[in-house]
C-alpha cells in the first residue's frame, strides 16, 4: 500500500533521470513525474504533493521561474538538482525559495538525506519552543541559550541571528537572506557584519569554533544551522 507514504513530485526534462529518481524513490515514497515546468505547477496545485525535486534546465521555462511562480502561492518545499554548479546559481535558486540544492550527479544516498531533511523540518511546528541539538538548547519563548547546561549570553543581533537559523534549521540560508532578515534591506550586501557576527556566535556556542558543528558554511553561497 503506497497511499500513506509521502508524495514527491520529480521534475526533469530528461526521463532516465526521472526513471532513476522514481526507482531510487520507490517503496518509501510515492512518485509523481513532471517533464516541464507548466505541468509541474498544474500538479502541485492538483496532487498536493509532500515535497518537489526540480530540475533547473527544463524546456518551457527555468526552474528559477518555476520556484519563484510556486512561492507566490505554495510553501511546497523543493530541493533544485542541476549540473550548473556555479554559486551564482545556487544563491539564485535559494533566493528564489528553493529550500535545499544539489549538483548532478549525485548518489541516492545523498538525495534521501536531503529529502529526510527537508521533509523533517517542513513538518516541524514554527512555534515549538525549545531547540535541542547536541549540547545546544535555545529556549526560543524565554530566549534563553545555554551549551552544555551553561547559560550563554549573546547579544541581540547574534540571538536573532541564532534563531533565524533555528527557524530554518537544515536549510541553507544565503548571505542575503540572513542579512535582510537580521538586519534589514539596507544591509543585504554587507557581508562583513554577518561573517563577523557568525564568527563572534561561534565562539559562544561551538565546541571547537575553528570545526563548528552547528552552524556550517556552504562556501560561497551561505550557512546552514544542522539538525
Amino acid at each position: 500500500m503506497t497511499e500513506n507514504l509521502p508524495r514527491i513530485l520529480v521534475v526533469d526534462d530528461e526521463r532516465p533521470i526521472r526513471r532513476f529518481l522514481s526507482v531510487s524513490l520507490s517503496g518509501i515514497y510515492t512518485v509523481i513525474e513532471a517533464s516541464s515546468g507548466e505541468e509541474a505547477i498544474k500538479l502541485v496545485a492538483s496532487e498536493r504533493p509532500d515535497l518537489m525535486i526540480l530540475d533547473l534546465g527544463l524546456p518551457d521555462m527555468d526552474g528559477i521561474q518555476v520556484t519563484r511562480q510556486l512561492r507566490e502561492w505554495s510553501q511546497i518545499p523543493i530541493i533544485v538538482v542541476s549540473v550548473r554548479e556555479q554559486e551564482n546559481d545556487k544563491i539564485a535558486a535559494l533566493d528564489a525559495g528553493a529550500d535545499d540544492y544539489l549538483t548532478k550527479p549525485f548518489g541516492a544516498g545523498e538525495l534521501m538525506a536531503r529529502i529526510r531533511g527537508v521533509l523533517r523540518r517542513s513538518l516541524q511546528s514554527e512555534t515549538e519552543p525549545i531547540f535541542n541539538s547536541g549540547n545546544l538548547i535555545v529556549n526560543l519563548t524565554l530566549r534563553t541559550v545555554s551549551v552544555d547546561n551553561q547559560p550563554v549570553t549573546l547579544t541581540p543581533t547574534e540571538y536573532d541571528l541564532l534563531k533565524t537559523l533555528i527557524r530554518n534549521a537544515g536549510k541553507v540560508l544565503t548571505h542575503r537572506q540572513l542579512l535582510r532578515t537580521v538586519w534589514g534591506n539596507a544591509y543585504e550586501s554587507d557581508t562583513h557584519i554577518l561573517q563577523v557576527n557568525i564568527s563572534n556566535l561561534r565562539r559562544k556556542i561551538e565546541p571547537d569554533p575553528a570545526l563548528p558543528t552547528h552552524i556550517v558554511t556552504e562556501p560561497g553561497v551561505g550557512y546552514r544551522l544542522k539538525i
